[in-house]
């Protein structure tokens, strides 16, 4: 554990004027005292400083699956025998998005002691670090460019990492088997391209596969086209700013969203599904496409949705080298009641230790660079994914990872409307040119 060198204080943040609608708004609204910042609560000091004998109740908050078993959290409680460990699940990202910033706008109440946060939409939170808890450093624990995300300019730190989304492709080798083409993991990665991938190289494989079998290669163009943002340096934002960039003239974002719609619409690639959805859990099941863009933690929803279904596997390969999809951190709401406490659960929920166990639980790939070469790591086999080396894999498509791409404050709220507009056409038939000008007008329309 960490010393404590601060006197902890609570105090609970102003509540902010009802009805108003913009993020922005609602959070500056209750921002806290210039004079007063929060977050100078530390963690526990290696005897325990924030456990006490005092019963406390630690509730965390997180989304989709982060591989915190009961189990897991049981043996925090073992240790801590004045802790009760809650924890609730939303179903979707962007649920616990909502959630969070709709309370930390009323000031607090009602938020978990721990709120994870999603690296697309971190950016907005850090735009008011006084509404969490400075998070100590730990030095050496994760990948630099992980720390550099929950990083204010000024130095706060206001997250723990979990796991990065380090990207590979995950197929259905028995539907490439039938339809006479590469079905073996290490043939089917050089046939979408080897180390020398590309989109068009993955969207060229896809067309052999569709006139081959009549089915589709991929299961939607907005995922698809989340693995190709995600390899752009700044997509929307101008870093040094952290101004928009005028959606309207900027060529980088409308090439890759021309480029996923030709393959998706022209070529018929996608089987139009959009992830989460309910069809989509159904498109599993029905043999609705081949090939998907698989980071570490789509894993474990593959295997959710595909139970009975044999023949998944995972290649080696990802179009244009490296690419992170997604990751997240465990903030502490500085209005919470117990902040040293719940920084110190969220030391332990982070430590290389216990990511490696989520990782094997849900295919968390962590951020922890102990954990990522650990053995238990390296070695690890998904057994539903045709046995494959997960652990190797992952590890190899985490080491062609650049670093992280800059996402500012207004990433999140742009890109909602270019994934819009991409489901328009991929979903309901919109003409690709109307949908992109109606996407252009709604982030006009956001003020940002």
């Amino acid at each position: 554990m960490l010393s404590s060198t601060r006197p902890r204080r609570n105090r609970r943040l102003a509540a902010a004027t009802a009805g108003i609608a913009s993020l922005g708004l609602l959070l500056g609204a209750c921002s806290g005292d210039a004079d007063e910042p929060a977050g100078e609560e530390t963690a526990a000091e290696e005897d325990g400083g924030a456990s006490t004998d005092e019963e406390i109740t630690l509730t965390v908050a997180t989304f989709n699956n982060f591989g915190y078993t009961d189990e897991l959290l049981a043996q925090y409680e073992d240790e801590h025998p004045n802790v009760t460990v809650e924890h609730t699940t939303a179903a979707q990202a962007e649920d616990a998005r909502t959630n969070l910033s709709t309370k930390l706008a009323a000031g607090g109440e009602g938020l978990a002691d721990i709120e994870a946060v999603e690296v697309d939409w971190l950016s907005e939170f850090m735009q008011y670090p006084d509404l969490f808890a400075e998070m100590p450093a730990i030095d050496g624990r994760w990948v630099d460019w992980k720390v550099e995300q929950a990083t204010t300019p000024d130095g706060k730190l206001i997250g723990y990492g979990t796991d990065i989304g380090p990207e590979a492709i995950c197929y259905r080798s028995d539907l490439l088997e039938a339809a006479g083409l590469p079905s073996e993991r290490e043939e089917v990665a050089e046939w979408i391209g080897g180390d020398s991938a590309t989109w068009e190289s993955y969207f060229d494989a896809g067309k052999e596969y569709v006139d081959a079998s009549g089915n589709a290669w991929f299961d939607g163009a907005v995922a698809t086209y989340q693995g190709m943002i995600n390899q752009v340096e700044a997509a929307y934002e101008d870093p040094e700013t952290g101004e928009p960039k005028d959606l309207a003239s900027n060529t980088e974002v409308k090439d890759l969203y021309d480029q996923v719609i030709t393959a998706a619409v022209d070529d018929n690639l996608s089987a139009g599904l959009e992830q989460w959805g309910d069809d989509w859990s159904a498109g599993f099941q029905n043999d609705a496409f081949a090939t998907m863009l698989c980071p570490s933690w789509m894993t474990g929803p593959i295997e959710q949705n595909a139970g009975g279904v044999e023949g998944w596997d995972i290649a080696d390969v990802f179009p244009g080298g490296g690419g992170n999809w997604g990751g997240s951190f465990l903030t502490v709401p500085a209005s919470g009641d117990n902040v040293e406490a719940a920084q110190e659960l969220a030391d332990w929920l982070t430590s290389p230790e216990v990511q490696t166990q989520a990782f094997v639980e849900a295919g968390t790939f962590p951020s922890q660079i102990e954990a990522q070469e650990s053995d238990e790591v390296q070695s690890f086999v998904n057994d539903f994914m045709s046995e494959a080396p997960a652990g190797a894999i992952f590890s190899s498509r985490a080491q062609a990872i650049d670093g992280a791409v800059y996402k500012g404050p207004h990433y999140f709220s742009i890109h909602q409307e270019v994934q819009n507009g991409i489901n328009r056409v991929d979903l309901n038939g919109e003409d690709p040119e109307e949908s992109w000008e109606t996407s252009v007008s709604s982030v006009n329309e956001l003020g940002l």
